[in-house]
């Protein structure tokens, strides 16, 4: 009588995978990856995903993000120069950041071509969607394509510069 012996399923799957490269099946990986020509794909990229909850409607919390004179007191006073245009440029915490807006769609979306002080040509995106969460907005933000090494900093500004400061302002 055959007796067969209990297999778990990640060990079955490790088996079986491990089994097309060896049959020649395409698509398949292998363990050494020496004769595949490199398609320039990145694997390591940095990216940031945050999601916060703001006390005030989608609608006030676009117009602080896209206009001067209300961007300015979020920063606490720093120069301050935002264009409510899409293709338009801006200035932020005292030229610390800048860059240009992709995407404006009131009360619901703003993506921008955003840098800080990095290498001349060096730019980022950063995506905002805002959402209704009861009367509060939830901001679902992505920050990608920054130079590596720089994702801690920056998510970290993101929370105590943008984060605080929008839960700042409006608690005032």
């Amino acid at each position: 009588m055959l007796k067969l012996h209990p297999m778990s399923r990640r060990y079955f799957s490790q088996t079986l995978a491990s089994l097309f490269p060896a049959l020649g099946l395409v698509g398949f990986p292998s363990s050494s990856n020496a004769d595949t020509p490199s398609l320039g794909i990145s694997h390591t990229a940095e990216a940031i995903h945050q999601e916060v909850v703001i006390k005030a409607s989608r609608k006030r919390v676009y117009e602080v993000l896209t206009d001067t004179e209300q961007f300015r007191k979020l920063s606490g006073g720093l120069s301050t120069e935002i264009s409510r245009e899409a293709g338009g440029t801006f200035s932020l915490f005292g030229g610390v950041i800048t860059g240009r807006h992709i995407e404006l769609v009131p009360g619901e979306r703003i993506v921008q071509a955003w840098r800080s002080e990095w290498a001349p040509g060096e730019y980022s995106i950063a995506r905002f969607v805002l959402k209704d969460q009861g009367s509060d907005t939830k901001i679902v933000f992505d920050h990608t394509g920054f130079p590596n090494g720089k994702a801690e900093r920056l998510a970290t500004g993101w929370n105590a510069h943008y984060w605080d400061g929008l839960a700042q302002y409006f608690a005032s």
